[in-house]
């Protein structure tokens, strides 16, 4: 066997996870059955607390139904993030 040829067979054995890179500042990794994916956890989080500052904002102007959906949309993003992290602790 030529050391190539060993390098590849122990190239492919190596698990997915190890070939690719580290994730940027701020995102976690999540499993999933095909691979891995990559969550922003920062940044869901701030798209949360900008829709519940909006369904604020609507409540005070009036706008009872649109704050409740904007309120209902957060929550779900809240969920999401949830899932993510019990997700990862899982692993």
């Amino acid at each position: 066997m030529t050391a190539a040829m060993a390098g590849s067979v122990l190239f492919a054995a190596l698990p997915a996870a190890t070939a690719t890179a580290a994730p940027a500042a701020g995102q976690q990794n999540v499993a999933a059955r095909a691979g891995s994916i990559r969550v922003n956890i920062p940044q869901l989080r701030q798209q949360s607390a900008d829709l519940k500052a909006k369904a604020n904002r609507l409540d005070r102007d009036g706008a009872h139904a649109e704050a409740k959906r904007a309120r209902a949309e957060a929550a779900a993003i809240d969920r999401r993030i949830q899932a993510y992290l019990d997700a990862e602790e899982n692993m």
